[in-house]
């Protein structure tokens, strides 16, 4: 009976570190493509300050992806707390 515990223990890590990366993923998604969406409607009213928007979508891409990069390790840990 122990091993089956230990079992749906896993399993229940293993399902709450998806959800985490699914539901962690969504706002800097969401984020990115408004930002992209904005720098591209500016780079078209105005193409003379193009590497100015271009730099400034990286940065704040950038600034955004770092957001999921979080959840990405906090899954990590948490998968990796699961093995010990």
């Amino acid at each position: 009976m122990d091993g089956n515990i230990s079992a749906y223990a896993q399993a229940a890590v293993l399902v709450g570190a998806a959800i985490a990366m699914g539901i962690g993923t969504v706002g800097p998604a969401i984020a990115q493509g408004m930002i992209g969406s904005k720098a591209c409607e500016n780079a078209g009213k105005y193409p003379e300050s193009y590497s100015k928007i271009r730099m400034m979508m990286i940065i704040a891409m950038s600034i955004v992806e770092t957001c999921a990069i979080y959840v990405l390790l906090i899954a990590i840990i948490v998968i990796n707390k699961m093995s010990m």
